[in-house]
């Protein structure tokens, strides 16, 4: 048995060599619906995971902005009014 037979068989479940997910791409995408989300290695180290879409969907949230309005409205400092200083700016006469 060669390093590389050895080093494969030792894998963690759920975690992919970059060139075995490429090479086995439709086996990747089989196993996260069957058993969760799968680790890709490059070089040694973890690159990315592979997750459902809907998983993403639901990590990813909703994008309408609720979660600032909602801390703002818990923060502590709501009330306070903040204006921007105003000064004035001089006119050029820019002719073109």
């Amino acid at each position: 048995m060669n390093s590389i037979s050895k080093d494969r068989r030792r894998r963690l479940p759920g975690h992919w060599l970059l060139q075995d997910a490429k090479a086995r791409f439709s086996e990747l995408i089989r196993r996260v619906h069957s058993e969760g989300p799968q680790h890709v290695t490059v070089h040694g180290r973890e690159a990315v995971v592979v997750i459902t879409a809907e998983d993403f969907r639901a990590l990813q949230g909703a994008r309408t902005g609720q979660a600032l309005v909602d801390a703002v409205q818990e923060s502590p400092c709501r009330d306070v009014e903040i204006a921007p200083p105003r000064a004035r700016m001089p006119v050029r006469d820019v002719r073109l």
